[in-house]
Order: structure tokens, then C-alpha cells, then sequence
């Protein structure tokens, strides 16, 4: 595998990361709502998931999809029924005041907030398609070991700082005071928003 297909299949997981779904707006929700501690072990969760995924496609997990599209499905529908549970919590929750250091210990714990965003991406199958098409596209056969981990960490690593980024853009003192003003509002449209997405992964 050249240095040239490497960095390729990294810039399009870059891009497919950066595209918005279930994750970014787990991840807005919690930055805005819980602050960056809580929404970067989120991040790193979702990293965790990709890579997961990644390494299920090279294992041939995608293959299987094809040839047996029931399996798809069920992962399908599980993960539609976790993004829609997400969704009803959000909901139910959103008229309660946000939480704020001053009055407390934070509300997620690190090792919570990865397991949510760990979570949250092993809710999507469809990653698993999108490493599979990519991998099967670019990935070489004979590629050493060594290079396909290296990959598998790039992926890791893309994933986790992009949504650092989001974190830490969101949780700023600005973005937390504005959404303080409106977090019924915005968790409303947030849990329709992830309902929509678990009805698009659901039938999709």
C-alpha cells in the first residue's frame, strides 16, 4: 500500500466523519449541555466505534452484509432503536434546568461519556458498509499487518480530534449560555432530529 492510497483512505474517512449524522448531534448535545470533559470521552468513544467498525470491514463483516442482508438489517434495526431511545430521553428531559459546575458534580462521568459515544457509533451500521466499500475499493489484499494498523489508528485518531473539535467549540462559555436560554427548544429539535436519523437507518 503506497503512501499515496494510505493518505487517500484517510482524507475520505476525514470527510465521512466531518459529515453530519447521529453522532455530531450526540455530540453538540453534550458539549452544549455537559461541558468539553464529558463530550471529549464522547469523542474518543466515537473514535473507539469507528475503529471498530473499520477493523469489523477488513475482518469481511461488510462481505457478510451482502451476502446475508438480514444481519444487516437487524444491526440496522438495533441501532435505529438506540438512536430512538436517545431521542425519547432527550425529549422527556428537555424542560429541566442545565446542569452547571456550581451546582454539582459534572452529570457523566468519563468512562459513561465514552461508553455514549462508543455506543452511539456502533448504532450505525452503515459505517461498517462505508469502511467495507472504501477498504474493498483501496485496501490492497496483501497489505502487512503493521500498515492496516496503522490505518485502524488513523482512524481512531480522525475520528476522536474532529469531534474534540466540536467539543470544544460547543462548550464554550458563549454556546453554553445560549442554550441555556433555549434548551427545551433545542433538545426538542435535537431528539426529533436523532428520531428522523434512527427512522433513516432503520428503512435506509
Amino acid at each position: 500500500m503506497t503512501p499515496t492510497l494510505f493518505l487517500t483512505v484517510v482524507a475520505l474517512h476525514v470527510m465521512a466523519a466531518i459529515s453530519p449524522g447521529p453522532s455530531f448531534v450526540v455530540s453538540v448535545r453534550v458539549a452544549v449541555s455537559e461541558g468539553f470533559r464529558p463530550a471529549l470521552g464522547v469523542a474518543f468513544g466515537f473514535g473507539l466505534g469507528a475503529a471498530i467498525w473499520a477493523g469489523a470491514a477488513l475482518a469481511g463483516l461488510a462481505a457478510l452484509f451482502a451476502v446475508a442482508p438480514l444481519a444487516l438489517s437487524v444491526l440496522k434495526w438495533l441501532g435505529a432503536a438506540f438512536l430512538l431511545w436517545l431521542a425519547v430521553q432527550m425529549w422527556r428531559h428537555a424542560r429541566e434546568p442545565i446542569a452547571t459546575p456550581e451546582l454539582g458534580a459534572m452529570p457523566r462521568g468519563i468512562l459513561s461519556a465514552i461508553r455514549l459515544g462508543l455506543t452511539t457509533q456502533l448504532a450505525n451500521p452503515k459505517a461498517a458498509v462505508f469502511f467495507g466499500a472504501v477498504f474493498a475499493g483501496l485496501v490492497p489484499p496483501d497489505t502487512p499487518l503493521p500498515v492496516l494498523g496503522a490505518l485502524l489508528a488513523a482512524i481512531l485518531v480522525n475520528e476522536t480530534l474532529w469531534y474534540a473539535v466540536v467539543a470544544r467549540l460547543f462548550s464554550a462559555a458563549r454556546a453554553r449560555a445560549v442554550y441555556a436560554r433555549i434548551k427545551t427548544g433545542i433538545d426538542r429539535a435535537f431528539g426529533g432530529l436523532l428520531a428522523a436519523l434512527a427512522a433513516k437507518i432503520a428503512i435506509g
